[in-house]
């Protein structure tokens, strides 16, 4: 039995191809909404943050002969935690990750950290737009909001604990763009235009993260973008195909074993 981590749309589609090839997985997820769609696609589904204490529990009381860490590029801290959990159980941990596409090229910055990102836009001052999500929002709202010549405008998910957050942060409503992507170019040509923006602040995420289509929008209007390079984590077997995690989980376990007897 695998311990799956989830939450992206690449990963569900993941799990379900080592679904489908006969192992029978565990996968978890932080939202209720991102559990609804593995559930749809007859998955086992675990809802909650998960410490490396926590994973070394699960891995024990469930008999889990392997970890698959499909979560997002900047869930470093799950990331880091089932890392941990797997070394100290004894289990295989093996890591997919969307391709990084960096783009340093003219009108993009890349940067360290969300610090550096929130340090570069104060300098920048003008429209900034924040893709960036709500989990660091507090250090660009600390840096920038009610600052003379910025106005923020934040994009995120329309979930009740975002608002919260944005109202308990002092964000004002006029500014809070509260949608689920994908987004074409043409949808962000269409949102920097109305809200006049002139600097797109974003994640090295991958294209299944939809990065081109934002800076290639910001590059066609001349909007300036700043990048935030992934977090530096010595992964051990990362792959980036699900062809290379499916022949690795076929190295290490049988179908037989996985199962428990059937799928």
């Amino acid at each position: 039995m695998i311990l799956f981590l989830a939450g992206t749309s690449d990963a569900r589609e993941l799990a379900i191809m080592l679904s489908n090839a006969g192992f029978k997985l565990l996968t978890t997820v932080v939202t209720d909404n991102a559990a609804i769609e593995l559930r749809k696609a007859g998955l086992d589904v675990y809802i909650g943050r998960l410490k490396s204490e926590d994973f070394q529990s699960v891995i024990k009381e469930k008999g889990f002969q392997a970890v698959v860490d499909a979560s997002h590029p900047f869930a470093e801290e799950a990331s880091l935690n089932a890392l941990s959990a797997a070394k100290v159980t004894g289990v295989p941990y093996i890591r997919y990750e969307r391709e990084s596409q960096l783009h340093a090229n003219e009108g993009v910055t890349m940067v360290e950290s969300y610090v550096e990102a929130a340090e570069k836009a104060f300098e920048k001052k003008g429209v900034i737009l924040l893709t960036t999500g709500s989990k660091t929002l507090q250090i660009f709202t600390e840096k920038l909001l009610n600052q003379p010549d910025i106005r923020v405008i934040a994009r995120m998910l329309p979930r009740k604990d975002n608002m919260e957050k944005c109202e308990q942060l002092g964000f004002p409503q006029k500014d809070i763009v509260a949608i689920q992507g994908p987004f074409t170019k043409e949808f962000n040509h269409a949102l920097y235009l109305q809200y006049g923006v002139t600097t797109m602040i974003t994640k090295e995420s991958g294209k299944v993260g939809s990065v081109d289509e934002k800076v290639e929008a910001a590059r066609e209007l001349g909007i300036e973008t700043i990048m935030i390079k992934r977090p530096k984590i010595e992964y051990e077997n990362r792959f980036s195909t699900f062809s290379e995690v499916l022949a690795r989980v076929n190295e290490l376990l049988t179908k037989e074993t996985i199962t428990d007897g059937g799928h």
